[in-house]
């Protein structure tokens, strides 16, 4: 559906904002997000990156209204004027989209770098923290907020040496499952009217990583495309069916 065919779906109208939309995963939401209807309030840290992903969505969907912000969403105070003037000038707020995203690994579990763990928990950590934190009020005052997760299969299943990476993951879910128990709690008897939910893959690849990589299988990778896609679908969903649940784009371990 594009932004400009008249057909009315759940984010139609919507007001977005995608955490990390420099990246690849965060250029394909953008894009799919702005051909469902969606204002798309997207932000990275790179602004050369944001502003390619701005642009493509806005090229390719020309109805479409993507904005970019540089944010430093290590910053609790720059992430929450990104939220505050988010819902001024857009008026209300409907969905936070985190793909702020990192590895680090190694060979072992003794062979784990604890400045491996130190840079995993201000990207996959503290910056769910101030993006919840930041977002929660208007994704209530909303009648369909959404708080969605990219985690990874990891964080449920650890490997020795990944021990940093799937501790900062599983850190990262319950903070957002925390969040979701807060959504149910405002809603109270009638169920919540937003939800966070964590959306799990294996890993993620894209065509440059074919292209660099060409003999490689990714079995059980996700594409980009098909995690925008499931993204767009939460809202296809009432708030109390995802809400504190994990989606599972790959098998369960």
């Amino acid at each position: 559906m594009n932004a400009n065919s008249g057909e009315n779906g759940p984010l139609d109208g919507a007001v977005v904002a995608v955490a990390g939309a420099g990246g690849p995963a965060g250029r394909a939401a953008v894009l799919r997000l702005a051909e469902a209807g969606a204002t798309v309030v997207a932000a990275d840290a790179d602004a050369g990156r944001l502003a390619e992903s701005v642009d493509a969505a806005r090229h390719a969907h020309g109805g479409a209204t993507v904005t970019g912000d540089t944010v430093d969403l290590l910053d609790l105070a720059a992430t929450r004027a990104w939220a505050d003037r988010t819902e001024k000038e857009f008026g209300r707020i409907d969905g936070l989209v985190h793909l702020v995203g990192g590895w680090r690994g190694g060979p072992g579990f003794t062979e784990t770098g604890l400045a491996d763990w130190d840079v995993l928990e201000k990207l996959l950590i503290r910056t769910v923290q101030h993006t919840s934190l930041a977002f929660h009020e208007g994704l209530l005052r909303g009648d369909r907020g959404r708080f969605l997760l990219i985690s990874a299969a990891g964080a449920t299943k650890p490997t020795a040496g990944n021990a940093a990476y799937a501790a900062a993951k599983a850190a990262a879910e319950a903070w957002t499952l925390a969040l979701a128990d807060a959504f149910r709690e405002a809603g109270g008897e009638e169920g919540p009217r937003a939800a966070a939910a964590i959306l799990v893959v294996k890993a993620l690849v894209h065509d440059a990583m074919r292209a660099e990589r060409p003999n490689a299988k990714f079995a059980g990778f996700t594409d980009v495309t098909d995690l925008a896609e499931a993204i767009a679908g939460v809202w296809d969903r009432p708030a109390r069916e995802v809400n504190g649940n994990r989606l599972w784009l790959t098998p369960e371990p």
